[in-house]
């Protein structure tokens, strides 16, 4: 016999660990309760009908939404018909005059033009000076200062959104107004061959100018923009970051390239809202500008009214249905000025907007 015949004789089929007598199917059993997790959901209830019901109530939670916004457009173009009809002036002229008689309803007459200009310009305005600042405050509190600052320094600023409109109106008019004087006046003497810095249809030392009303709203919609911001670029992957100071980033090109492009949805989200703000804004507004007697000429020291502080203002004494309803008709301009500014952000963005 050789080595290789008892190496033959000697290997014989191995026997498995699970096979003898009495296996069986038991480690198919063992296996099959092992692959099963307990407690999944599989064992418990079907949950389509929780699935169902959830899906219909978000549904139901969007359409609502949807159609509270389609029925105050409908609403107030309803009531603001009779008065358009009514007017015998342009609607979208500088005249303004809605408190008649009614055996003078031929001098009846409105128009939203001037509204539209102290409203676009006093907002944009506040805006262009809000959006840098809340930017460069959300950098700092987020990539340069210490958590022990950076807490109540942010407490602080969302405590600013906290403060009345008419704490900022009072406050703008009395302490910022003359503050701001000395600067106005050195735009309007060096600068005022541009038309923003023009002379405008009040005095300028009268400190009731747009100039001074953009101030305001600035300060108001800054901790919006901060807020959002802040939230937006701490939520930039640190796994971006960490690439880019791997590849030999500095600190400032670092937030440039990883955290402004992660948070660039947000930085737009958190503007449109600060300007849906600042649209809206009356309090303040209707104490800082003053009155004007002529319309407005697009220059950052004009006076006038705005949609919202016009409709407050004038809301008390509209004592007809034609006087109500040539204010209604100025609310539905300002409803529209809002969607057309929001889409057009849209636009301007790409798209780009939470998504």
């Amino acid at each position: 016999m050789t080595v290789h015949d008892a190496v033959g004789q000697g290997s014989g089929p191995a026997t498995s660990p699970s096979s003898g007598p009495g296996s069986g199917q038991a480690p198919q059993s063992s296996q099959s309760a092992a692959t099963k997790p307990s407690g999944s959901l599989a064992d418990g209830p079907s949950t389509k009908k929780a699935d169902l019901i959830f899906r219909s109530v978000t549904i139901a939670a969007g359409l609502l939404v949807v159609a509270t916004i389609v029925f105050i457009g409908i609403e107030l173009t309803r009531q603001a018909i009779p008065a358009l009809q009514a007017n015998t002036g342009s609607f979208f002229g500088d005249r303004w005059n809605i408190n008649v008689p009614s055996s003078e309803m031929d001098q009846f007459v409105f128009g939203v033009l001037d509204m539209l200009r102290v409203t676009v310009l006093s907002s944009v305005f506040a805006l262009l000076l809000a959006v840098p600042v809340s930017i460069g405050i959300a950098t700092f509190l987020v990539q340069y200062a210490p958590k022990k600052l950076s807490r109540p320094f942010s407490a602080i600023i969302d405590l600013l959104a906290a403060v009345p409109s008419i704490i900022y109106g009072v406050w703008g008019i009395i302490v910022l107004g003359p503050f701001l004087q000395p600067i106005a006046v050195w735009l309007n003497e060096n600068l005022g061959w541009f038309p923003l810095f023009s002379s405008g249809n009040v005095s300028i030392t009268a400190n009731g100018t747009i100039f001074v009303a953009g101030v305001v709203l600035a300060i108001m919609i800054t901790p919006i923009i901060t807020s959002m911001t802040r939230e937006t670029i701490r939520q930039t992957p640190s796994l971006h970051q960490e690439a880019a100071m791997a590849l030999g980033a500095t600190k400032w090109e670092k937030i440039r390239m990883t955290c402004f492009p992660y948070a660039r949805s947000g930085m737009i989200a958190a503007s449109m809202l600060a300007l849906g703000r600042a649209l809206g804004e009356t309090i303040a507004l209707m104490i800082v500008l003053s009155t004007a007697v002529r319309p407005s000429t697009w220059s950052l020291f004009d006076g006038g009214y705005t949609f919202a502080s016009r409709i407050a203002l004038d809301w008390p004494y509209a004592s007809g249905d034609f006087q109500r309803g040539a204010l209604i008709a100025a609310g539905l301009a300002l409803f529209l000025l809002t969607f057309a500014v929001t889409a057009a952000a849209r636009m301007v963005s790409g798209g780009k907007v939470n998504s």
